[in-house]
């Protein structure tokens, strides 16, 4: 296994969309997100994370390490619990809080808490804990009252009053991205459709009622992500992990297709690499040197060759390295 990334890095990522709603808005019909004061395309940042956790279940089948803890179906209650199920070293960690518990006089504090042995249990299985963070602290209360934690115990405080809690907390992630934004402004279309046959045979002549798509005609959406060493090392979020991250961003729109999405293209991934964890340049300023320019004018863009990217490398800040992974 890899060690944790020692690096601070910044990137930038431009896809596309061609007939299709690449992220419905449930408040709205789940027509296309955009701002409606700007009519500029938005994509949330759970919907990205949403794709590449769907490519890592695909591409590693839930082999060790790369599990995913929010995918669709689950329990996520049950998920926290197989870390105390799991896991002999969670186990043990339980069993000394719980007999500190019931004599706290004679016996000796742990040094560490159950539940922060669970937490980094649940960051080396599932790949979306180490990288996006979670909220782990839902778990359900397990034990009697002979383990309950004192009232007045303020170093519990925010644990459980009443019972032992199979929980494994919070963790922030070192991968953290933006609201995807559209580079102009987009026009949603509801587009209406017929079929040839009936829903129902209380009405079987009731044909032509058919469903109704969301669609944008096309749009270029870009988003920025930021990658923290501080929180990869607390996290164990690796040099394997990132490899898997860049790979995920390329290639997540080809095992994502629907009906719904139309056609989604990756088309750049850039990344900003700082030789420090704490940074060589301001991030605003790295992530400026990535432009999309349009390439033609005085017509809608309906595909990428409307446009053209530019990356500006010249005069770089010391420490910064700039990263072509996906380039047009």
């Amino acid at each position: 296994m890899s060690k944790p990334v020692e690096n601070r890095y910044e990137f930038v990522l431009l896809f596309d969309v061609e007939n299709g709603n690449p992220n419905g808005d449930p408040d709205a019909g789940n027509m296309p997100r955009i701002d409606p004061e700007t009519n500029f395309g938005i994509v949330t940042d759970v919907c990205l994370k949403r794709k590449i956790r769907d490519y890592v279940l695909v591409c590693k089948e839930r082999a060790p390490r790369y599990d995913i803890f929010i995918k669709q179906g689950v329990i996520l209650n049950q998920l926290i619990e197989s870390a105390y199920s799991q896991s002999i070293e969670v186990r043990e960690a339980l069993e000394e809080w719980k007999t500190w518990q019931k004599n706290k006089k004679k016996a000796t504090k742990p040094t560490k808490h159950y539940e922060d042995i669970a937490k980094n249990w649940m960051c080396d299985n599932f790949f979306d804990v180490r990288t996006f963070g979670a909220v782990m602290s839902t778990g359900s209360d397990k034990g009697d009252a002979s383990t309950a934690e004192s009232s007045n115990d303020t170093e519990a405080s925010g644990r459980s009053k009443s019972k032992i809690r199979m929980t494994a907390g919070q963790v922030r992630g070192p991968v953290q991205m933006n609201f995807a934004k559209s580079v102009e402004e987009i026009v949603p279309r509801d587009i209406s459709m017929s079929r040839v046959c009936a829903a129902s045979e209380d009405n079987p002549e009731q044909f032509g009622l058919g469903p109704r798509k969301s669609i944008v005609p096309y749009g270029l959406y870009r988003a920025e992500g930021y990658i923290s060493a501080h929180l990869a090392k607390q996290t164990g979020f690796n040099d394997d992990d990132l490899s898997l991250l860049w790979k995920a961003l390329t290639e997540m729109f080809d095992h994502d297709r629907s009906a719904a999405r139309g056609k989604m293209t990756t088309r750049a991934l850039v990344a900003f690499r700082h030789d420090s964890a704490m940074g060589n340049a301001p991030a605003h300023a790295l992530l400026e040197r990535f432009k999309v320019l349009r390439e033609t004018s005085g017509s809608p863009a309906r595909s990428f060759a409307d446009y053209k990217v530019d990356l500006d490398e010249a005069n770089m800040p010391k420490g910064v390295t700039a990263m072509k992974l996906l380039w047009p």
